[in-house]
């Protein structure tokens, strides 16, 4: 697998192999409880790491707690290249809604609550998610988190789910470490959901590029494919792999600071998804994407 550097002229820089693995799926139906096979999902976590992912994301709003409590059941005490990333700026309502909770004391809590359930003294990389626009301004969030990474608490800051201006409003108050925003193939713009709007990745990926910053695209396989038939369900039929493989293997050919995080609760699907790491697109290929 090839790597990307997170952070790259700070201090501390992490290098990650560039297929990664988001752990939401991990939890049971409407990201919500406990996994239907808990020991399917621990032997997942440690499949991943073996076969050398090196870089899972994670939030303490999932589940809640359930991701990180099985990744620090699953692979602690940690390998040392190990990056584990989390997300703060929401929470659950037992009514599975998701709801801002970003005010500066919310996102100390929340950062407090990951270090505990992940049995950490730092973490490592930290996206803010925005969730809409409400009474907290980004400013204000954003100057907690520095806060807290001034305090050690947290290593690097990213942003999750973002609008082009937000990612500049960003870049002026501090260093963005990565950008967390839903893309895929078929799925590059912003698209509305139940719990609001998502940003797309290609609404920030040049400005990543040009400030040298990872796009990280979330939801890939949920909502990036496309129906049979069309060029990316073609293509996938003359390489003899599916179009989930297809979908992953053209992020990555995409650009080279694209770190797909492909999800699933599945050990035969991570394995499906791993290989896709193999895939190798030609110029010709992504033309013919387009």
């Amino acid at each position: 697998m090839s790597t990307i550097t997170i952070a790259q002229h700070s201090a501390q820089p992490l290098t990650v192999s560039r297929l990664g693995y988001g752990t939401m799926r991990l939890t049971g139906p409407d990201i919500w409880g406990e996994p239907a096979d808990r020991s399917q999902a621990l032997e997942i976590l440690k499949t991943a790491v073996a076969s050398g992912v090196n870089f899972l994301d994670t939030a303490d709003y999932y589940g809640e707690d359930v991701t990180n409590r099985l990744i620090a059941e699953a692979l602690h005490p940690y390998p040392a290249d190990l990056v584990i990333c989390t997300k703060v700026g929401a929470t659950r309502r037992p009514d599975k809604s998701w709801v801002p909770f970003n005010t500066p004391d919310n996102l100390r809590t929340s950062i407090d609550n990951n270090l505990r359930t992940l049995r950490r003294e730092q973490i490592q990389l930290v996206h803010l998610r925005l969730m809409g626009h409400g009474p907290v301004p980004l400013n204000e969030q954003l100057g907690a988190m520095f806060e807290m990474q001034r305090e050690g608490k947290i290593l690097h800051v990213g942003l999750s789910n973002v609008t082009r201006a937000e990612l500049e409003a960003g870049l002026q108050q501090g260093p963005i470490a990565t950008v967390e925003n839903m893309y895929s193939y078929a799925q590059r713009t912003t698209v509305t959901l139940p719990h609001g709007a998502n940003p797309g990745g290609e609404e920030v990926l040049d400005l990543c590029e040009k400030h040298g910053i990872p796009l990280i695209p979330f939801f890939s396989l949920v909502h990036g494919l496309p129906k049979a038939g069309d060029r990316l369900a073609e293509l996938a039929r003359q390489k003899g792999v599916t179009e989930a493989q297809l979908n992953i293997a053209w992020l990555l050919h995409r650009s080279p600071w694209l770190l797909p995080i492909p999800g699933t609760s599945s050990l035969a699907h991570l394995r499906e998804n791993l290989k896709a790491a193999e895939i190798q697109l030609s110029a010709e290929d992504m033309a013919y994407l387009g």
